[in-house]
């Protein structure tokens, strides 16, 4: 008789990221990174993107406080002169005032991802509004098919969009606040924790509507509160009085 001994079935190891989340190092933002960081893993997540706006010392001192369980991975929400665009897996900050395409390619050239925050909010600084979208959807990583603060039809653009071009859809908090964070998430199969791992588990999601619960991925399509939007502008002049306004270009026009 042959031999009856059958390999162990294979697990899968399974993910639970937010791509997009920031801390007080934001100037829009007052949460304190560690205090970001605890509330993650308390909630289950396992990996965190902090991209605070312009800057990545807040996911740096995030990424020091994370406790057993939550990777946090070094990101950031860059102002180009076209739009936002989000940037992992930094060793340095990206600087504001450069193109969509110069963006990419300085985060390129640190072996990081970029994808593409809320392209069709119309109240934020979305690349809809001044660049060609489809010329850029083959050089990024991901769009945001759910993000948790977008008002109005805009997520569903997204996910028209993403499935357009074939790019994976993610869902994100974009959290601004502790309470935020975690509200929204991709479930993913595979380790997120280095860019090939991403990219390895981003390419087994499928683009898909946002009350979609389907393997490989799933996109967990929480709302952020109101009342919690409403802190935004506090936060603004509170950030503002302490001298931590928004980042401005050194770049020569």
């Amino acid at each position: 008789m042959g031999d009856r001994r059958q390999d162990p079935p294979t697990v899968t190891e399974r993910a639970f990221i937010d791509l997009h989340c920031h801390t007080s190092a934001s100037f829009d933002c007052l949460a304190d990174p560690g205090k970001v960081a605890r509330a993650a893993g308390a909630r289950g997540l396992t990996h965190l993107i902090v991209t605070d706006h312009d800057r990545i010392d807040g996911a740096l001192r995030a990424r020091d406080a994370a406790p057993d369980g939550l990777t946090v991975i070094v990101g950031e929400e860059v102002k180009t002169t076209d739009g936002d665009l989000l940037c992992a897996f930094l060793e340095r900050p990206v600087p504001p005032g450069l193109s969509a395409m110069d963006t990419i390619a300085a985060a390129r050239e640190q072996g990081g991802l970029v994808g593409i925050p809320h392209p069709f909010d119309r109240h934020r600084g979305s690349l809809s509004r001044t660049i060609d979208l489809a010329a850029l959807a083959p050089l990024v990583d991901w769009v945001e098919v759910h993000n948790a603060r977008l008002l109005g039809g805009g997520n569903e653009e997204a996910t028209a969009f993403a499935r357009e071009h074939e790019r994976p859809g993610v869902a994100v908090s974009d959290a601004h606040s502790v309470l935020e964070v975690g509200v929204a998430y991709t479930v993913l199969d595979g380790d997120p924790s280095t860019p090939a791992g991403l990219l390895a588990a981003l390419a087994g999601l499928s683009v898909v509507g946002s009350a979609a619960l389907s393997a490989p991925g799933a996109l967990v399509t929480g709302r952020a509160s109101y009342a919690v939007r409403l802190w935004t502008p506090v936060a603004k002049v509170i950030q503002r009085a302490r001298g931590n306004g928004r980042v401005r270009s050194q770049l020569s026009a």
